[in-house]
């Protein structure tokens, strides 16, 4: 970490972000220095401070040279370092497959790196720092951070305490790396099952249970201004079957539809205090006619968000090179559309220098007014300085070994992960199982949040621990008839059989089938989207996790151990496969063990 001589020699941008950052702490933010500040930015800076980017590289001086040649190629600058120098970036997004994120000391030092980079330009601002640490299977920060459950297996678990537990202790750890913007909660309410972009990322199909477990993580995150949490993504993105990544979403709810099923979520964020609220890049008719998404619409961003709901805060797109913004306007075009539209944050564009031009051109040809400007910069500062990134932009090393991963992080996880493992289906009391020989296989998905995987390794350790003699074997999430054939010779020698299913599909119910076929005993774990139940009616167990994550697949086998009892409830409706207007499991379905 940087000393304070070394941060009060950066220069003068240092000195008076330090001597701001006083004064923020005892009145909260002050306008009126914030207003100063803007007013001594150059245009180009003002620019700068909208744009959320990427960059490539485990360091903000010293990249590798991969990550040297892909910043050249994508953004035109070496580093994070150049990039800051550059256009003078008001943030920065962490990902994983950028290299940002290799393990938790090295990630304060890029902290540290980009921060110092920033504070030494004249004028120089701190950084906010930003990442998508959804927890289950959306993470960018990996072991040895605390991972906990997904929003769906939050929303079976039904606790807003657990909630609120997984935002303190995550906002804790992303903290103390110096990440201080996270693109979490997901207040999508998740009612179409073949949802391919929200899913399990959704605590369920409850407007009112997902709105309470939205406000309760939002006050976890935020407790003692710990991280800014952001709900996304506004309007709503529930009821998809288009991922917005790759095509254009439209969503029918009408006006009425949308305020029992979209909205509730996003006002109890916003009565809880919520700091950022990303827009959804799909359109909604009975919002907005034009035929615009959400992000570049002004009667949903300006008409609904800010005067409807009374939402201050700040506004931060999705990320500006997803297909669903780029269908109906050149990346030249939508930075000023979003700004025009009521957006803060710019994230990501897909061409930083043509988005970046695009903004100050416009300024500089009327389109858009430096005062417009000027709104959005002050609503960003004002969360720098309630961040008090003007008053301690860095982190330290001793703060990084104390908080991320600790113990009691790590159990609060665990114990939060049992509260979530749901009992779908336990016929002739199969569950639970005594110890005995397993073969566990099924779909073995690559690590979504960086935890050590795969999931019939990490499933056979946890049965081993609790005394099994437990055999991984991995089949895919497409395994062949050669593979389905290993299976069945293997479960040939075990007792009982537990397979993961992910998405299931025809080769992975073959499989199923085939197991089940040999006459063993079978229990189905259901690694990601809990509908694959219905498609599977033979199945003597079949359990939910919600996600192929380390925490959730160990406390699942200590539910089929009877180490812990099934106390997760269905936040989602399972329809029957041959009938979707039927449901088989309804919302708050959950089998108990006999006490």
């Amino acid at each position: 970490m940087p000393s304070r001589r070394t941060v009060l020699a950066a220069g003068a941008g240092v000195t008076a972000a330090l001597a701001f950052g006083t004064d923020a702490r005892a009145a909260g933010h002050d306008d009126k220095k914030l207003r100063s500040l803007i007013s001594r930015m150059t245009l180009e800076e003002k620019v700068g401070q909208l744009f959320v980017m990427r960059v490539y590289g485990h360091s903000a001086t010293a990249p590798d040279q991969a990550d040297i040649d892909a910043n050249l190629k994508e953004i035109g600058v070496r580093s994070a370092a150049e990039l800051i120098a550059k256009y003078r970036v008001g943030g920065i997004i962490y990902f994983t497959w950028a290299h940002n994120t290799r393990d938790p000391h090295q990630i304060a030092d890029l902290s540290n790196g980009i921060q110092k980079a920033s504070l030494s330009r004249p004028r120089g601002l701190p950084v906010l720092i930003s990442t998508d640490q959804e927890h289950g299977i959306v993470c960018r920060v990996g072991e040895p951070a605390t991972l906990f459950p997904g929003a769906m297996a939050i929303g079976a678990g039904g606790s807003r305490k657990d909630a609120r537990t997984l935002g303190r202790v995550a906002g804790q750890e992303l903290r103390a790396l110096g990440i201080r913007q996270n693109y979490s909660p997901v207040a999508d309410v998740n009612v179409n099952p073949a949802n391919p972009v929200i899913g399990v990322r959704s605590f369920g199909a409850d407007p009112h249970a997902v709105a309470g477990l939205v406000a309760a993580e939002v006050s976890g995150y935020q407790h003692g201004r710990q991280v800014a949490a952001t709900a996304k993504h506004f309007p709503g993105h529930g009821d998809t079957a288009v991922d917005s990544h790759y095509g254009f979403p439209v969503i029918t709810h009408t006006r009425e539809q949308w305020e029992e099923l979209d909205a509730p979520p996003f006002r109890a964020a916003i009565a809880a205090g919520i700091d950022s609220i990303m827009t959804a890049h799909l359109m909604v008719p009975a919002l907005d006619d034009s035929g615009d998404p959400a992000t570049l619409s002004r009667p949903i961003l300006h008409g609904i968000l800010r005067e409807e709901f009374g939402y201050e805060g700040v506004i931060v797109t999705d990320s500006l090179g997803m297909e669903g913004v780029r269908t109906k306007y050149g990346d030249d075009r939508v930075p000023v559309l979003a700004l025009k539209a009521g957006v803060d944050q710019l994230l990501n564009p897909p061409n930083l220098d043509v988005a970046w031009n695009a903004v100050l051109n416009a300024v500089r040809g009327g389109e858009l007014t430096e005062a417009r400007l000027d709104e959005s910069i002050l609503r960003v500062l004002r969360l720098k300085a309630k961040l008090g990134l003007f008053e301690k932009p860095y982190v330290s090393q001793a703060g990084v070994s104390r908080t991320v991963g600790a113990p009691a992080h790590l159990a609060a996880a665990d114990r939060v992960a049992e509260r979530t493992t749901t009992l779908l289906v336990n016929k002739g009391g199969l569950l639970p199982l005594s110890p005995r020989a397993l073969l566990v296989c099924g779909a073995d998905p690559a690590s979504p949040s960086g935890t050590t995987g795969p999931p019939t390794g990490v499933l056979a350790t946890a049965f081993t621990e609790l005394g099994f003699t437990a055999t991984a074997l991995s089949t895919g999430t497409a395994p062949s008839a050669a593979t389905v054939a290993k299976a069945v010779a293997a479960a040939q020698n075990a007792d009982a059989v537990v397979v993961g299913t992910y998405n299931l599909n025809a080769a992975q119910k073959t499989l199923v089938e085939q197991l089940l076929a040999t006459g063993k005993p079978v229990v189905a774990i259901a690694i990601r989207n809990p509908y694959d139940v219905a498609q599977l009616p033979g199945v003597p167990a079949y359990l939910a996790a919600y996600s192929w994550t380390d925490v959730e697949l160990r406390a699942a086998a200590r539910v089929i151990a009877g180490a812990a009892a099934p106390r997760g409830k269905l936040p989602v409706p399972v329809q029957k496969a041959d009938d979707p207007a039927q449901v088989l499991y309804p919302i708050g379905h959950g089998l108990s063990y006999p006490t």
